[in-house]
């Protein structure tokens, strides 16, 4: 919204139900920036802080915690994509005083993720570079579209001493740099459809001929949830990656939908009564989130995972959001890199890719911030 800036802004902690509250204002801000999620990172201690024109509250953001080891008094905090406030603009009036508090409770670095956007591509463009032999990344592509405000947040970044923490692929300890969204605004089910390719159709029309049912639950049953970690588990051998204990998932259905009956939703694809593929949805506003996956490795056949893609994007379109986000991509074209096929199924819905400004550190206390950092980098993180 419009605003014009004062020549200080104050920062402090704010209570919960004051943070959700000028969320509420909002169209919409990131999942990752609501108070209840701070009561999902359990192993981080995590506060909401306010930003104040005087008496007025005119941003809000969640702080998570993270304590260095040996060292429990010093922490990184971090603020993933976010916070909610005006990017457009000086950014030194709300991060210099964000520093100052921070540091003055422990705090060794902050590391931000500002949620801006850098360049987009569309559908088009991403297929044409993947069948291009001379393109191997999405920065290779000509005809992206450029935001100036991102490419201003990123400069003014650099200049205030925050050190850029994204890799080159986009996927590092933190949020995904590159995502994948389709747009929803002014659009109806149809155009969704027309927008998706060939592929993408025929396997919808499948799944719909072999009786594939997807169910969509807010309040999610013990028994749901346990069949949806036990499928989540198995995509996870398949796929080789770690999974998310049970009770991180029962956590987060809780908190979540605490916060806001709508805010979390179970979907799970059967055939013939077996689960063949679940997905989890995340909304604040007009912003939905596909945020966790799975899916059998028999009877892949049958297209559960895109039947289950299907209903998400429809009740997100039907709830009036503005956005289905497909999260995380790598920036791989490279028809030959393993990770071409995640950018090609999300491609085939249609949408855009889009690369954030990514995530920054301000080094607080650089002694300690240098020793974290090469712990870190010895883990492998």
């Amino acid at each position: 919204m419009p605003y014009s800036e004062p020549v200080r802004l104050t920062v402090r902690p704010i209570s919960a139900a004051e943070h959700l509250a000028f969320v509420r204002t909002r169209g919409s801000v990131s999942f990752l920036q609501t108070p209840a999620w701070g009561r999902v990172k359990t192993e981080w201690r995590s506060e909401s802080l306010g930003w104040y024109d005087g008496g007025r509250l005119v941003g809000a953001g969640l702080v998570l915690h993270r304590p260095v080891p040996r060292l429990e008094r010093y922490t990184l905090a971090y603020l993933a994509q976010g916070r909610a406030i005006d990017w457009n603009g000086r950014l030194d009036r709300w991060l210099d005083p964000l520093a100052g508090l921070l540091k003055g409770q422990g705090a060794f670095a902050i590391r931000l993720g500002p949620p801006v956007r850098t360049d987009t591509w569309s559908a088009a463009r991403v297929k044409e570079g993947i069948a291009d032999q001379g393109v191997r990344r999405l920065t290779d592509l000509s005809g992206g579209r450029t935001d100036p405000i991102g490419a201003g947040v990123a400069g003014q970044l650099r200049d205030a001493g925050w050190l850029p923490r994204s890799p080159e692929d986009g996927f590092g300890a933190g949020q995904p740099q590159f995502t994948y969204e389709i747009p929803l605004t002014g659009r109806t089910e149809d155009d969704l459809l027309r927008a998706m390719n060939q592929l993408w159709r025929r396997n919808l029309k499948k799944a719909a001929k072999e009786g594939v049912e997807v169910t969509a639950d807010e309040i999610t049953a013990v028994d749901d949830l346990k069949a949806f970690h036990d499928l989540y588990v198995h995509t996870a051998e398949r796929d080789r990656f770690t999974p998310r204990p049970l009770p991180y998932f029962t956590t987060m259905f809780a908190e979540l939908s605490a916060e806001a009956p709508e805010r979390i939703r179970l979907y799970l694809a059967r055939h013939q009564g077996e689960l063949v593929a679940a997905a989890i949805l995340v909304r604040v506003g007009a912003h939905a989130w596909y945020t966790y996956g799975a899916s059998s490795t028999a009877k892949r056949e049958v297209r559960g995972s895109n039947a289950c893609q299907w209903a998400m994007i429809r009740d997100s379109l039907a709830a009036g959001c503005e956005v289905y986000d497909l999260r995380g991509i790598t920036s791989t074209l490279d028809a030959d890199d393993p990770h071409v096929g995640l950018i090609q199924f999300k491609a085939g819905t249609g949408g855009r890719a889009v690369r954030y400004v990514g995530e920054w550190d301000l080094p607080l206390r650089p002694t300690i911030y240098r020793a974290f950092d090469l712990f870190m980098r010895r883990r492998g993180r």
